[in-house]
């Protein structure tokens, strides 16, 4: 589905990724990894359009997604839960899901009635505003407010920053049931041994490079790539 090959991107003439490749299959939830400041960021960034690349390659399925606009990729089914959750503060829960609704397959796998039955606390405060919720709820909000652009792809930057474990647990037993059901992810977080649990594959990300890819087993099997990489 979406594929990453030698990207490069910059902050003017501020170099930031010099050598990111990724995959993501169908079905796949894969992990971006590293530590703070290292380009993951940037990374989904540039895939969603909102950082030009300065070179390499992007594609999602046949569609070449460099030089896109972010509304254009988002219609390719690409789903985004941006870091900071960014929901719209004046609108109620409803509204905000509502503004983003999208059937790209009828009939739509995601619908209010659908997105409220993965987060009933959402249902409880359906007309509540934005400002109104917490932190947790806010970052729900945000998975749903993807959702209802029914993706195939599901990325996710600092799924769970910031939240209380209960509310952690509640998100990654969110994926879990998204990766049942067929939905791609690609997810940031720093909660590596949560995300072992049920990833496929992870990617970690050095200075703007990949140092290192591996399965779940791999990286549980050698406890160096922590140390070397993810600890600080």
């Amino acid at each position: 589905m979406l594929a990453v090959s030698h990207l490069q991107a910059s902050y003017g003439a501020a170099k930031v990724l010099f050598d990111v490749s990724l995959r993501v299959g169908p079905g796949e939830v894969v992990t971006l990894l590293g530590r703070n400041g290292m380009g993951k960021t940037t990374t989904v960034k540039t895939i969603m359009g909102l950082v030009r690349p300065a070179g390499g390659e992007l594609s999602f399925g046949a569609t070449a997604l460099s030089g896109l606009p972010p509304y254009r990729i988002a219609q390719c089914g690409i789903g985004f839960v941006p870091e900071g959750r960014q929901i719209f503060p004046t609108l109620n829960v409803e509204e905000n899901l509502v503004a983003t609704a999208a059937a790209r397959r009828p009939p739509a796998r995601w619908t209010l009635p659908s997105v409220y039955a993965l987060f009933p606390r959402l249902a409880e405060r359906r007309r509540n505003l934005g400002t109104q919720l917490s932190g947790g709820e806010q970052q729900m909000l945000a998975i749903g407010r993807a959702l209802m652009t029914n993706p195939q792809l599901l990325i996710l930057d600092e799924a769970t920053e910031g939240l209380a474990p209960l509310i952690r647990a509640e998100i990654w037993s969110c994926l879990k049931k998204l990766k049942q059901e067929g939905c791609a992810i690609l997810v940031i977080d720093k909660n590596v041994d949560a995300l072992a649990a049920f990833a496929d594959r992870h990617v970690v990300i050095e200075k703007g490079r990949v140092v290192w890819t591996g399965t779940s087993a791999d990286l549980k099997s050698d406890p160096t790539v922590k140390d070397r990489f993810l600890h600080v």
